[in-house]
């Protein structure tokens, strides 16, 4: 008992943690895009991850308080159908979202004459295709748990989930393999995107550095703008990597060779709702995004009421 109070309480901690930080880099990104002069693309993309991360967060939290609060009848069929299908086509999207960004800040920071730069976003508004077809992409991959999934109000006898409120009904071993053939085949290339984008962004981010010291070897050296964004970038992708791959290495271990289902789940909702909590912090504390967006706040509200009193 003590020890299932202790993990309701971290994944309370990690969930309100999480949505409070993507909340706060949506906001933030929101203020840059409409008071700046200028629409950056990649902030478009950081909102819309944010969001995506947000509803993670969102679908997994809320069965949890509602478990534990012991109010499961709220619950019904339609409602477990639609956080479950919200949990993986947003965890979907955020994948892919994620590879977007890195591929797009590849191509902001690549050479005038590289052939790369000619697909570099001519305005921000371009970016709203992919995530429409994200979305898409993955409620089609999804579509299956519209009939897999059905609330444990029902008493169907069927196998339930670890979270105890919604049951997995079995489906056939044709729909199993094609779900899982569709999700592997997004994951491979959405990250096989990512890495060679990644690895793309380190070679440019070593020259541009090497450049840079040549440059200013008897100055101040201070890293530019766009070389501290693609820094956040990467440490947000090396943040998702870590916890993708160790939730698949962890699950396909644990599946062979443990016999304690439960420890399996929560070790494994740990890593799903990892990315999603944890990548706001990297964005915050990379880019000092709230110190930023408060001082120029600030600066506009003393603008404005210096110029109201002299009225």
């Amino acid at each position: 008992m003590f020890l299932k109070f202790i993990k309701e309480i971290i994944f309370f901690f990690m969930t309100v943690l999480g949505m409070l930080g993507n909340i706060s880099v949506s906001v933030n990104y929101m203020i840059t895009w409409w008071g700046g002069p200028e629409k950056k693309p990649i902030h478009l993309i950081l909102i819309h991850l944010a969001f995506a991360n947000f509803l993670i967060l969102f679908s997994n939290g809320v069965p949890n308080i509602v478990v534990t609060l012991d109010l499961r009848n709220f619950l019904d069929d339609i409602v477990c159908k639609i956080l479950i299908n919200l949990q993986r086509v947003a965890r979907g999207v955020s994948i892919c979202t994620s590879s977007l960004l890195t591929v797009v800040q590849a191509i902001i920071i690549s050479p005038r004459a590289s052939g790369w730069r000619r697909l570099r976003p001519q305005s921000a508004w371009h970016i709203l295709p992919f995530f429409s077809f994200f979305w898409i992409l993955n409620a089609l991959i999804s579509v299956n748990l519209i009939h897999s999934i059905t609330s444990v109000s029902l008493n169907i006898s069927q196998f339930k989930s670890e979270d105890n409120y919604c049951y997995f009904m079995q489906e056939s071993q044709k729909t199993k393999w094609i779900v899982l053939s569709l999700m592997v085949l997004r994951d491979a290339v959405f990250q096989g995107a990512m890495g060679a984008a990644s690895g793309y962004m380190v070679l440019l981010h070593k020259h541009h550095q090497h450049v840079l010291y040549l440059q200013n070897s008897k100055l101040l050296y201070r890293t530019p703008p766009e070389l501290r964004a693609a820094q956040s970038v990467l440490l947000l992708m090396l943040c998702f990597v870590f916890f993708y791959w160790t939730d698949c290495a962890f699950s396909l271990i644990i599946s062979i060779y443990l016999a304690n289902k439960s420890v399996m789940g929560n070790i494994q909702k740990f890593l799903v709702l990892g990315y999603a909590t944890f990548s706001p912090i990297v964005l915050i504390q990379r880019d000092g995004l709230l110190p930023e967006c408060w001082h120029a706040q600030w600066e506009k509200l003393g603008k404005y009421l210096s110029n109201f009193s002299i009225r």
